[in-house]
């Protein structure tokens, strides 16, 4: 069972899980189009992710999930720790 944090946000699994299932560098761009959401939210996310250590930015616009990042997903990482 993944433990959330409180600063955590409704859409942040899904965006996570697309990072995760791809196993791929995605852009905001990419990943709101398959999860429906704005590419703002999108980018506003993914800074949060960076700053919490689930997900890595690889260069400006491109973004992987991190092993925590993977951790999250999976049940191991307590987001609320992080």
């Amino acid at each position: 069972m993944r433990k959330r944090g409180e600063w955590m946000k409704p859409t942040d699994d899904q965006i996570l899980e697309i990072l995760g299932n791809s196993g791929l560098v995605l852009s905001p761009s990419i990943i709101a189009f398959n999860a429906g959401f704005t590419r703002n939210h999108v980018n506003n996310r993914l800074s949060e992710f960076t700053e919490k250590g689930l997900v890595r930015r690889v260069e400006r616009g491109k973004y992987e999930i991190t092993d925590d990042g993977l951790g999250y997903l999976s049940g191991d990482v307590d987001a609320s720790e992080l």
